[in-house]
């Protein structure tokens, strides 16, 4: 599975046609092989050598509609670099401090994360915050739909969205929506609140239980134990490390960040820094000549 961030990154460095990093992210997050062959052949017009480039990748790889659920709906790597926040500063600590600040600093993730999902349950809330907003928000959309029930036993609807006149397949059992949404997130789209509501059936029997609080729980469920006064460990009988002096930092202050920007650090579409002062572009409020101005008549006597 690849990101679609760095698929996006690739392409612009490769083509330098920032207008058409927008479609390419687009392909891949469609949730439908005909929403996929609509935008991959709107790119295909723009040249085929954007379509042969993205041919290279399988589609498997970075389009939901291919990917055969296992993303769940996740195109980029976020759900893994969210650890960054958490681990902030540590980078660039000695490897005896960078080790123990990442042993305290998950020590209160857990915790706080393991006591906000018990607090969550106590209150009553089955599913998590985040996807308790999406099944509110798709329950509201499933307002204006019309429902025509074509196998009550095998839970098989027809319906269709007003005023737009579109319309979908539904089948329950097999937990399957023509728009895809149903599929890729495993959750009830609009259609699925529908189809519930039309035949009375509780839509809470097609939410995966992944996102019940009591399997958020779960992942939190690990405890960690103080390490104590370092005398009272028992003794080390290992290999001896002994650190090469040649390496050792000798710069003082920050260190350099090693880290090599691209893309996907730059704003797309930047606007110009405009100053709040006297509301030109290409300076700040602190570089202001009208700012140095009336600081020097201040200080004139």
């Amino acid at each position: 599975m690849f990101c679609i961030r760095h698929i996006e990154s690739n392409f612009l460095r490769k083509f330098k046609a920032p207008y058409l990093q927008k479609l390419v992210v687009n392909i891949g997050y469609s949730r439908t092989v005909r929403e996929y062959e609509v935008r991959y052949q709107r790119l295909r017009d723009r040249g085929e050598a954007y379509t042969n480039w993205l041919d290279r990748i399988p589609r498997e790889q970075y389009a939901l509609a291919f990917d055969g659920g296992y993303r769940w709906g996740h195109m980029t790597t976020n759900l893994v670099e969210c650890i960054n926040s958490v681990l902030k500063g540590a980078r660039n600590l000695p490897i005896t401090a960078l080790v123990k600040a990442t042993f305290y600093r998950l020590n209160e993730l857990f915790t706080r994360k393991r006591a906000e999902a018990e607090a969550r349950i106590n209150a009553g809330h089955v599913f998590s915050e985040i996807v308790t907003s999406k099944l509110h928000a798709n329950q509201l959309a499933s307002g204006n739909i019309q429902v025509s029930c074509f196998d009550r036993q095998n839970e098989v609807f027809e319906v269709r969205e007003m005023p737009s006149g579109l319309e979908f397949a539904v089948d329950l059992r097999s937990l399957r929506c023509d728009c895809g949404e149903f599929q890729v997130d495993r959750i009830p789209c609009r259609h699925v609140f529908a189809c519930c509501a039309n035949q009375r059936l509780d839509w809470r029997l097609y939410v995966h239980d992944v996102y019940k609080m009591d399997q958020v729980r779960r992942v939190y469920r690990a405890r960690f134990r103080p390490l104590g006064n370092p005398t009272t460990w028992p003794a080390y009988n290992g290999p001896r490390f002994i650190p090469n002096p040649y390496m050792r930092r000798v710069s003082k202050g920050r260190p350099r960040m090693t880290r090599f920007l691209n893309e996907m650090d730059t704003r797309m579409l930047r606007r110009p820094r405009q100053c709040t002062l006297c509301g030109a572009e290409g300076h700040s409020r602190s570089r202001c000549r009208r700012s140095v101005a009336s600081n020097t008549n201040r200080e004139a006597p």
